[in-house]
């Protein structure tokens, strides 16, 4: 069943080719197709084009879809195109000429709209709270550990000391980043295109405002153009967001990768976190860190994806946008994943004390060294030039302890005030 279908039979060659992986796909859509058919149909009853019974009717059997979705019972057969013809059809069967018309001053574009930002707001929120409580680990980690120093680098080189207690809260602060682009993407995300129908609204006498209110969108999204206009640019604002996490999380398994290997061995996983090699019985491997990144990785590339697909497309609507669904449902999923086990790894992390105890770190503090000298009241570049002897003639001596005193330095992390902007940003 088609909802476009004319008895015109259309060649199965090109039928696999169009519908493609839909089904599959649009079953993550299906609980949100019902709330966006039940807020039609009140609507529909609300301006005379229902009748009351016809309205309850509907509204419950919708109800009862929502329940099978939910219980695992609904499936998307063959027979169907997609998740909107399946849903009407159990309505018609079940309701007779009440099922036949809730497809009533609507089109399967302002349904999918719906469809996917109900989805994405959603998803939004749960990423949310993923990333909150990934943040909430992190500022433990920091606080326990904010005292055990740590070498910091650039360019791969030892520079200046860090602390585990920088490190954690320096992932914790750049999530609360992170949760601003969410945030962004949610108020993008949040504005109802339902009504909009084919993409230039309809000539029924609809309510849109009482849609709005019923699906709990923030607002409308007035213009029915702009409404069509938002397939792909809602996907891609979620996308940037998404990847915007997926950074953060690939750059911090990168260093957890760096710091358990023999040569930097700044931290310890425990067994049950890694795997072995099959030739190798050394081998403890942080294959979860690993994939972390490779996903994460992969999901950065998501929003260049959906800019390919839809950067050349005139307004109105137009079959490639049916392409987004592949990369980005299966994204979401992987980012839950890696928020997931990120959160459960990483409570398990063991930092190693003493690290600087190590004579290859005595570099580390030649700028506290100079930035003493500079206090003691010799100019900076003097200062410089000193500690550069020294270093030169093998007489640096190390003080393997900081001093610093400003707002997020090693010494006044600020974790406190960290924790009052994720507050503010949450």
């Amino acid at each position: 069943m088609k909802l476009w279908e004319k008895g015109i039979p259309t060649d199965k060659q090109i039928e696999h080719f169009t519908v493609g992986n839909d089904r599959e796909l649009d079953l993550v859509l299906a609980k949100y197709d019902a709330l966006g058919s039940i807020a039609h149909a009140k609507m529909l009853g609300q301006i005379g084009l229902l009748t009351d019974s016809e309205t309850v009717s509907l509204v419950l059997a919708l109800e009862e879809i929502i329940k099978d979705v939910e219980n695992g019972k609904f499936e998307i057969e063959d027979s169907f195109e997609d998740v909107h013809s399946k849903i009407e059809y159990l309505l018609t069967v079940k309701l007779g000429d009440a099922g036949k018309k809730i497809h009533t001053a609507r089109s399967r574009n302002d349904q999918v709209l719906v469809d996917v930002n109900l989805y994405l707001k959603d998803v939004v929120q749960e990423l949310k709270e993923q990333v909150k409580s990934l943040f909430d680990l992190l500022m433990e980690s920091a606080d326990k550990h904010q005292n055990v120093l740590l070498p910091g680098y650039t360019h791969l080189q030892i520079a200046m000391p860090s602390s585990f207690g920088m490190w954690f809260s320096a992932y914790a602060e750049t999530l609360i980043d992170d949760i601003t682009m969410l945030n962004a993407a949610l108020k993008i995300v949040d504005q109802n295109p339902l009504g909009s129908a084919a993409g230039y609204g309809s000539s029924f006498p609809i309510n849109r405002t009482f849609t709005t209110q019923e699906l709990g969108f923030e607002t409308l999204k007035f213009n029915s153009v702009a409404a069509q206009m938002s397939r792909g640019k809602s996907e891609k604002t979620v996308a940037f967001a998404m990847s915007s996490v997926a950074a953060t999380l690939a750059k911090f398994s990168m260093d957890v990768c760096l710091y358990m290997s023999q040569n930097f061995d700044f931290i310890t996983l425990p067994s049950h976190l890694t795997t072995g090699s099959s030739i190798m019985p050394h081998k403890k491997n942080p294959d979860v860190f690993e994939l972390i990144r490779g996903k994460c990785n992969k999901i950065q590339a998501l929003p260049y994806e959906i800019t390919l697909i839809t950067n050349n497309l005139p307004s109105g609507y137009h079959r490639d946008l049916q392409l987004l669904k592949e990369g980005l449902f299966p994204a979401i999923q992987n980012l839950k994943a890696c928020l997931d086990i990120a959160i459960f790894a990483i409570k398990d992390i063991k930092v190693k004390d003493n690290i600087l105890a190590d004579q290859k770190y005595n570099y580390l503090f030649t700028v506290d060294t100079l930035n003493e000298m500079v206090v003691a009241g010799m100019p900076f570049r003097d200062a410089y030039k000193a500690v550069a002897e020294q270093l030169e003639n093998g007489t640096f001596q190390s003080p393997k302890e900081t001093k610093h005193t400003h707002e997020g330095s090693i010494n006044n992390l600020c974790l406190e005030e960290i924790k009052e902007k994720m507050k503010d940003s949450y």
